[in-house]
């Protein structure tokens, strides 16, 4: 206990003491950190004989226990039994998670690769250097596929003109029987003549409305036929065609790969050439069974539509 002397105030405590009460038979109790008294000395009662000197107590005021709770709060004790203190707040798992900037980068990576693997398959091929899967069956069949689809693009462009052709015509015979039943009412001489022709007119004009409905029948089917069933078998065709492109050049990388040494250094880079060869390959024949597929239901459509026209036309 370290006891200061202030001037005036030593002489005033010793006095406001009973005699005889020693420093031993004292307690001194602080009644918190936040208030403006220092303490209060409070006296017991005299005995005779010195008692063994009491404990202090000390009680800390809310503000200093608030404090030292929060900072009880931002102590982490780890396994080991040091303390580090870390900032209040959320606690955050530490996990490891991707970047989004590697893995973008990384599909660009492999896109380069796979562009110019390919780039370079079309070039060896156009050059005459480079080998090409052909199928010739199903090649056949393609080129048959573009083939009819020019001719029915160019019978869609005649039968459109027609049409149009067509209901112009209609619609001069329909006014020429209007023009003729009215001069039949008009001039009485000539009125059987220009009855008969009037007649005669809206006649091919009735007709002409039933042969113009079956021409835009005609023309609507052929129109679904070419851009809708034909363009989506040869968007198929072209698929295809991109896989077997990259099959080849997958292939020959192998192949270039097999012909080469085969250490420790070039056989994780044959064992990775395989493997994206055979993913590859299954590309392939799924596009080329896909393709067989479709040229097989376009044939059947194409009967179905000839049938309809036919009765249409009937």
């Amino acid at each position: 206990l370290i006891q200061r002397d202030v001037p005036g105030k030593t002489n005033d405590l010793k006095r406001s003491l009973p005699a005889g009460l020693g420093l031993s038979e004292t307690q001194i109790t602080s009644h918190g950190f936040d208030t403006t008294k220092e303490g209060v000395i409070e006296a017991g009662a005299f005995q005779g004989s010195p008692a063994p000197p009491l404990p202090s107590i000390m009680s800390p005021s809310r503000v200093a226990a608030s404090r030292l709770a929060q900072q009880g709060s931002d102590l982490i004790v780890p396994a080991g039994g040091q303390r580090t203190q870390t900032k209040s707040g959320p606690v955050i798992l530490a996990d490891e998670t991707k970047n989004p900037a590697m893995e973008k980068l990384e599909l660009v990576r492999k896109w380069s690769l796979n562009t110019y693997k390919c780039t370079r398959q079309i070039i060896s091929e156009k050059l005459g250097r480079g080998s090409r899967t052909v199928d010739l069956e199903l090649e056949a069949q393609i080129d048959i596929l573009r083939d009819n689809k020019k001719k029915y693009e160019n019978i869609l462009r005649l039968a459109q003109t027609l049409s149009t052709q067509l209901f112009q015509m209609v619609h001069t015979q329909r006014q020429l029987g209007d023009a003729f039943a009215d001069l039949s009412l008009k001039s009485l001489e000539l009125h059987e003549e220009f009855g008969y022709n009037a007649d005669t007119q809206k006649l091919l004009a009735k007709n002409g409305e039933t042969l113009l409905g079956a021409i835009n029948f005609f023309i609507a089917s052929v129109n679904t036929l070419v851009n809708k069933t034909i363009e989506d078998t040869l968007m198929t065709v072209k698929q295809y065609e991109s896989a077997r492109i990259e099959y080849d050049a997958y292939r020959t990388d192998l192949e270039e790969l097999n012909l080469g040494p085969r250490d420790a250094n070039t056989l994780p880079k044959i064992e990775q050439s395989q493997h994206l060869f055979q993913a590859h390959k299954e590309k392939y024949d799924k596009m080329r069974n896909d393709v067989s597929i479709k040229l097989k239901f376009l044939e059947e459509n194409k009967v179905q539509i000839s049938g309809r026209e036919q009765h249409s036309s009937q």
